[in-house]
């Protein structure tokens, strides 16, 4: 089962650019070195306050897949420099 999920935030902490990718590729790196998932920032490169991240991840069942992005979810939301706007989850 391969689940993919997409999640947009809001930085109210970023005051440039500089501080919203430090943020992200932040979280972007600790996300891929906690849990078993693939990362990347897929749109709102360049905007300082936005960003939607990909992450997608690989499992037997459905049930561990989704277990592993309410995981990833979880850990996202505790970050308090941001704030998550929207989710979407795909079954590929």
């Amino acid at each position: 089962m391969i689940l993919s999920m997409e999640c947009e935030f809001f930085i109210p902490t970023a005051h440039s650019l500089k501080d919203k990718r430090a943020i992200v590729k932040s979280m972007v790196t600790r996300t891929k070195q906690r849990f078993n998932v693939s990362a990347a920032e897929v749109d709102h490169q360049e905007v300082w306050q936005r960003t939607r991240l990909a992450f997608v991840t690989v499992s037997s069942s459905k049930e561990a897949a989704e277990r592993e992005m309410a995981h990833v979810l979880r850990f996202l939301e505790s970050n308090p420099s941001w704030e998550c706007m929207e989710i979407e989850n795909e079954y590929l």
